[in-house]
């Protein structure tokens, strides 16, 4: 079981789903969401489907923005009843009066088609309120001085939106967020093509950067749904892959959940197969979860840095690793309260015996027992 969540039995599947907590609030997110980007492949029945046995399993967040409005139909079909279940990210921003995706800063057309949206929906609010997909500066400033801002703000000061977020594919723009104080929540891509390649326009940032990334979001109390978790499918293609090897969804899913201020993972789904072939990962053995195999992968410019995946557990001497280093990193960064989640922990670095069993098994290159020792002298112990 991942850190830091807490386990249900959906009796109808028959199977745990696992759930993290939203911060600021204590809500349970599933850390399998429902990407619907695709969705409009399916017909209005399978779509239907698709979401009720989503929400069967226990997913209970889902991205409403598909590629095309004919998705919209079995979504609200499914969702007549089971509204209450479910966490819905809604988009201003996204403009859907062509029948196909389009994108605004237009701050009448957001604010009709986010509207008309929650009327399709037979509902009166979003759970989580998306400033929709900016990655350059001219639009942020279209955002924030052209109305979309004031709006969303005000939507979420009368509870028509729960928690206000944002979603980018841009490191810096993700960080002018960050910096106004009000976001409760993101939506960034990550899977290990965006953050060791330039393969993509959609990977925006160095790997270093990208990782700094992760942790401002959790040092700053914003939770992530992470999207494009396999690249499109590239990362599954050996052939399409710049790694020229394929990963399975459920490394992908597991690199993505391992990421500071990750709650969930919204993979795109085109119906039932789809649908099933994701919640398989809750089925999968630590073994088929283990990505490290990306070592051999990735550049060695990128390596050397702990990515908290615990691949380097057990540790003899019974040292929460990964979190030994994560509030380390966020104490680091001035988070006052990691560094006392530090203090609270029941074995801490100095309890290191050095024997570099860590080192052996960690994927990415790094000395562990070197960089415990770094940490006892941090924290002064």
């Amino acid at each position: 079981m991942l850190r830091g969540c807490r386990r249900e039995y959906c009796k109808q599947e028959g199977r745990f789903m696992e759930y993290r907590t939203i911060p600021h609030s204590g809500e349970k997110v599933s850390i399998i969401g429902l990407g619907m980007g695709s969705m409009h492949e399916a017909n209005v029945d399978e779509t239907e489907r698709t979401v009720l046995e989503a929400i069967d399993a226990g997913i209970n967040i889902m991205d409403f923005i598909p590629s095309k409005a004919n998705a919209f139909e079995g979504y609200a079909r499914a969702l007549k009843t089971r509204r209450e279940k479910v966490l819905l990210q809604v988009h201003l921003g996204a403009n859907y009066a062509s029948g196909e995706y389009g994108w605004t800063t237009d701050v009448n057309i957001a604010r009709r088609e986010f509207e008309a949206r929650l009327a399709l929906l037979n509902t009166d609010y979003a759970d989580f309120g998306f400033i929709h997909c900016i990655d350059e500066e001219a639009d942020f400033d279209a955002v924030m001085n052209g109305g979309i801002w004031d709006y969303a703000c005000r939507l979420k000061k009368e509870g028509t939106i729960r928690y206000l977020a944002f979603s980018t594919h841009d490191v810096s723009i993700a960080r002018k967020f960050i910096e106004t104080g009000m976001m409760d929540w993101a939506m960034f891509s990550i899977n290990p093509m965006y953050d060791y390649t330039e393969t993509s326009d959609y990977g925006k940032g160095e790997a270093s950067d990208r990782m700094q990334l992760y942790r401002e979001f959790e040092r700053a109390g914003i939770g992530v749904s992470v999207m494009k978790a396999f690249a499109a499918g590239q990362l599954l293609d050996a052939k399409r892959s710049p790694f020229g090897k394929a990963l399975t969804r459920a490394q992908c899913i597991q690199y993505a959940l391992d990421k500071p201020g990750v709650k969930t993972v919204l993979p795109g789904v085109r119906g039932l197969q789809d649908l099933h072939e994701i919640l398989a990962y809750l089925d999968a053995t630590p073994e088929e979860r283990d990505y490290s195999v990306l070592s051999t992968m990735t550049p060695q410019t990128d390596q050397g840095s702990c990515v908290y995946c615990n691949h380097c557990q057990p540790c003899p001497q019974g040292l929460s690793i990964g979190l030994i280093n994560k509030y380390y990193d966020l104490a680091c960064m001035g988070d006052e309260m990691a560094a006392n989640h530090y203090r609270e922990l029941e074995m801490h670095a100095s309890d290191c015996t050095s024997c570099r069993h860590c080192d052996s098994r960690c994927p990415f290159g790094v000395a562990q027992s070197d960089r415990m020792q770094e940490i006892v002298e941090y924290f002064g112990e």
